[in-house]
């Protein structure tokens, strides 16, 4: 069996908010290299373990579920983003530099 990624999704870049980023994923790894099929051009796999994404509320339960089922796994921590404290009079303040 190949080995899966748990792993907590980043937001989009279109997205200002957190949502969708708060579940934990697992994910197989690719066991082979994709091929182009020559008549039509698609490229495609053999490896059907590709299309599984299992979805879990915390770390927790996802390396469970892998050593349960006994998954070989790699689990990938988030960067946490730092908030940036800002206020809005700061904008019109006199010493402000531009």
């Amino acid at each position: 069996m190949p080995e899966a990624r748990i792993y907590r999704p980043t937001k989009n870049a279109m997205q200002s908010g957190t949502a969708n980023t708060r579940r934990w994923v697992l994910e197989f790894e690719p066991a082979c290299a994709r091929a182009i099929d020559p008549l039509i051009g698609w490229t495609s796999s053999p490896d059907t373990s590709q299309q599984v994404r299992l979805e879990f509320d915390d770390c927790d339960a996802a390396v469970a579920y892998a050593e349960a089922n006994g998954i070989a796994h790699q689990v990938s921590q988030p960067n946490q983003a730092k908030p940036k404290i800002k206020s809005y009079a700061d904008n019109f303040r006199y010493d402000r530099v531009e």
